[in-house]
C-alpha cells in the first residue's frame, strides 16, 4: 500500500537529522568556516560549510535499512546533496532487513565516522534501535542521530529507551539545520531550535514538534550520474511537492496542513536528467499528485512529448481529473504512465470517519474510462480495518473496485501509525494493534482477529491469481460461476488454500495452475471449460508455462499447422508481411492452439460457446496478441 510503502520517502525525505548529524561533530573544540554559496539553479542563498573535528575532515555516514533490495532511499541522497556543501565526506550507505546485524555493523566500523545518521521507518525501527546500540559498543565516541517517522513523534520516549542516540531530529530539516549549525558556530545553545531533541544534564530536552521547509526550491535535486549507474537495477524515487491536500486519519500526511510544490521549471530540468540517463522507472512519492491542475498537468504534458521510454508512477485521485486531462491521457504512449489511485473504501460512514472526500461515481467514471484506453497502468488501492466497516461491508468495498477491472488491486491492512489521528482515536474504535511496528490492526468493534486473519490468507491468494496477471480468462469465468460475486469466490479459494495448507507454502506458477484446476473440481464446476480457460491464460501469459496436465494439441493437429505455415498467402491475412523463414522461428515467435470453446468471444464480452476454435498466438511483439484464424483458411 502506497499509504505506507512510501513514507521512507516522504516523511524522511528532507529530514533533519542529516542537519544535526553534521552539527554534532562541531561538539567540543570543532571549528567551522562559513561562506557565502550560490546554489545553480536555485534562487535561495545557501552557505558552503566546511567542518572540521580537531583539526581533522570529519566523516559523516548516512545510513537506512530499506525494506528491500530493490529499494532506494531518496531521503538519504537528498540529505547528502544539500549537506554536501557542510562536509566533503559524507558516505551513503543502503542495507536491507534481510542483511545481518554483524555483517552490517562490520561495514561501518571500517568506515569510523564521526557521525551516524540513520533514517528509522516502521520496517526497520528495531532494528535501527538494535543497530545503534551495538554501534555505541564498538564506536562509543561517534555521534548517533536518528530521523524519520519513527522517531519524529515520541523522541522523548525514544532517547529515553535507548542511551545510544544522542540527538533526534523530528520532520521536515533543511531550515533546522541553518539554524543549528549557526548556533553551534556562535557558539550559542541549540535550545532554541526548533524540531530538535538532545540531551542535556542527563535528561532529555524536545525543543517543538516536526518541522516543514515552506520553500521547496532551496532544495537541491538529490541524484548525481554515479547515482544512475548504482540504482540500475533499483526502484528510483522523485518528488514534486511535498504534503497532501486530504487529512486522511490513517495516513501521516493529515499531521501537517497545504502542498508545496517545486517550480515547474526545476521539475523538467530533474525529469530531462532522468530520460538522459535512460531510467526504466522514476516513482513519485508526491501524497496526491494531481492536487493541483496548474502544477500536474503541465508536467504530463511535458513527458508525454519526450522521446524515451521511462515509465513515470504518480498517486493520484481519480475523481478530480476533468475531462480535459482525460481526453489528453488517451493520446499518452503507451507505458509512459503509471498511476496508483488509493480508494481505500466505498462505505460513506467509513470514509466520514477518516475524513477522506471520495466522489465514488466519478471514481468509476474515471478508472473505466483509463481502463479502456490501455495504455496506463492502473493501481488501486483498499484497506482492511477501517472503522465502521465489517467483514460483509468489506466485501462489498472489494466487489466494487474488482468491477473496474484495474490492472492490481491491492489489499493493504490498516497500520496505527505513530502521529496519525486514528492511531489517537484507537480506543473509540475498539482497536487491538501491534504494540511494535508495523503497528498493524488486528481487530476493532466491527472486525474479529479469525476475520482479519481470514483476509490475510484472502491477500495472499488474491495476489497469486488476479494481481500476478496469470488466469484472467479463468478467473472472468469463475467470477460469472460466482453470480459476479468477486469477494465470495476469492473467500473460498483462501479458504480451499487453508484447508490443504497451501497458504504456509511457496508456489511456482505451473503449480499454481493445478491448484486452480483441482479448486474447479473441488466445487463441481465444469472441468472441461475450466481446463481450456486455463491453457489459454497459460499461452496468453507472460511466463511461458506449460503445465503438463492440460488438454494440449499435442500431435492431432500437426499436419494441418504445418499446411497452414507453408501457405504465406494466407498467413499473411493475419501477419502482414509473413515469409517462411524455419520452424526454429515460428516455433519462438508464434504458437496455434486448436480450443473447444471460444475464449476470444467470451472474452469480449460474449458468452463462452462450446465451438472448435483456432487461435494464432504470437510472441514476436513487445506484449503477446493472439486473434482467431477462420476455419476456411486452417483447412476445417
Amino acid at each position: 500500500m502506497a499509504i505506507y510503502d512510501n513514507l521512507h520517502v516522504l516523511l524522511f525525505l528532507s529530514s533533519p537529522f542529516s542537519h544535526s548529524i553534521l552539527c554534532t561533530g562541531i561538539r567540543h573544540g570543532a571549528s567551522a568556516f562559513l561562506k557565502g554559496y550560490f546554489l545553480g539553479g536555485a534562487e535561495t542563498t545557501m552557505y558552503d560549510y566546511t567542518l572540521t573535528l580537531g583539526g581533522l575532515a570529519m566523516k559523516v555516514l548516512l545510513l537506512t535499512l530499506n525494506a528491500k533490495y530493490i529499494h532506494s532511499s531518496l531521503a538519504l541522497r537528498y540529505l547528502k546533496a544539500y549537506c554536501r556543501p557542510v562536509c566533503a565526506d559524507i558516505l551513503v550507505r543502503e542495507y536491507s532487513i534481510n542483511n545481518g546485524l554483524l555483517d552490517i555493523l562490520g561495514d561501518i566500523y571500517r568506515e569510523k565516522p564521526g557521525v551516524i545518521g540513520m533514517a528509522c521507518y516502521i520496517w526497520n525501527i528495531e532494528m535501527t534501535l538494535t543497530l545503534a546500540g551495538l554501534i555505541k559498543k564498538v564506536l562509543p565516541d561517534t555521534a548517533i542521530v536518528l530521523g524519520g517517522p519513527e522517531v519524529s513523534y515520541d523522541p522523548a520516549e525514544v532517547m529515553a529507551g535507548h542511551a545510544a542516540v544522542d540527538y533526534i531530529v523530528q520532520g521536515e530539516g533543511e531550515e533546522t539545520l541553518y539554524r543549528l549549525l549557526s548556533s553551534l558556530q556562535s557558539g550559542r545553545d541549540v535550545e532554541t531550535i526548533e524540531g530538535l531533541a538532545f540531551r542535556r544534564g542527563g535528561r532529555v530536552v524536545i525543543n517543538g514538534g516536526p518541522q516543514i521547509v515552506h520553500d521547496l526550491s532551496c532544495i537541491p535535486f538529490p541524484y548525481s550520474d554515479e547515482d544512475m549507474a548504482q540504482l540500475a537495477d533499483k526502484i528510483i524515487y522523485y518528488e514534486s511537492s511535498r504534503g497532501c491536500p486530504f487529512s486522511c486519519q490513517y495516513c501521516l500526511s493529515s499531521a501537517t496542513t497545504g502542498v508545496r510544490f517545486l517550480p515547474l521549471e526545476r521539475v523538467y530540468r530533474d525529469m530531462e536528467f532522468f530520460i538522459r540517463h535512460d531510467v526504466k522507472q522514476v516513482k513519485f512519492v508526491d501524497r496526491t499528485f494531481n492536487a493541483k491542475k496548474e502544477h500536474y498537468f503541465p508536467l504530463w504534458q511535458f513527458l508525454a512529448r519526450q522521446n524515451c521510454r521511462t515509465n513515470f508512477h504518480f498517486e493520484i485521485a481519480a475523481d478530480i481529473l476533468d475531462d480535459e486531462v482525460l481526453a489528453f491521457l488517451a493520446q499518452v504512449p503507451p507505458g509512459r504512465f503509471q498511476f496508483e489511485i488509493g480508494v481505500q473504501s466505498t462505505y460513506e460512514p467509513t470514509l466520514a470517519e477518516i475524513k477522506r472526500r471520495n466522489d465514488w461515481s466519478r471514481i468509476a467514471r474515471n478508472v473505466l474510462k483509463l481502463r479502456s484506453y490501455d495504455n496506463i497502468h492502473l493501481h488501486l488501492d483498499l484497506i482492511v480495518g477501517l472503522p465502521y466497516e465489517t467483514y460483509e461491508r468489506f466485501g462489498r468495498s472489494f466487489n466494487d473496485l474488482y468491477a473496474l477491472q484495474p490492472h492490481m488491486l491491492q489489499i493493504g491492512f490498516l497500520k496505527l501509525l505513530k502521529g496519525s489521528g486514528i492511531r489517537r482515536r484507537a480506543g473509540q474504535h475498539g482497536y487491538v494493534f501491534m504494540d511494535t511496528a508495523p503497528y498493524q490492526v488486528l481487530a476493532n468493534n466491527y472486525l474479529t482477529y479469525g476475520e482479519v486473519r481470514k483476509l490475510h490468507i484472502l491477500e495472499e491468494v488474491f495476489n497469486q491469481t488476479y494481481n500476478s496477471g496469470r488466469f484472467p480468462a479463468t478467473l472472468r469465468w469463475l467470477v460469472d460461476c460466482y453470480s459476479g460475486d468477486a469477494f465470495r469466490l476469492y473467500a473460498d479459494l483462501a479458504a480451499y488454500w487453508e484447508e490443504r495448507g497451501l497458504h504456509s507454502l511457496s508456489h511456482s506458477a505451473k503449480s499454481l495452475f493445478g491448484h486452480m484446476a483441482e479448486f474447479c473440481r473441488y466445487h463441481r464446476l465444469k472441468d472441461a471449460i475450466c481446463l481450456q480457460l486455463l491453457k489459454f491464460d497459460a499461452l496468453a501469459g507472460e511466463g511461458g508455462v506449460r503445465p503438463e496436465f492440460l488438454p494440449w494439441n499435442g500431435d492431432e493437429w500437426e499436419y494441418v499447422k504445418t499446411r497452414f505455415w507453408r501457405d504465406e498467402a494466407t498467413v499473411r491475412q493475419y501477419l502482414p508481411g509473413y515469409c517462411f523463414t524455419s520452424w526454429r522461428e515460428i516455433k519462438r515467435n508464434y504458437h496455434i492452439e486448436v480450443f473447444e470453446v471460444n475464449i476470444p468471444h467470451y472474452l469480449a464480452g460474449g458468452e463462452l460457446r462450446e465451438e472448435r476454435t483456432v487461435i494464432l498466438f504470437s510472441y514476436a511483439q513487445d506484449r503477446i496478441n493472439y486473434q482467431i484464424v477462420q476455419p476456411h483458411d486452417f483447412g476445417m
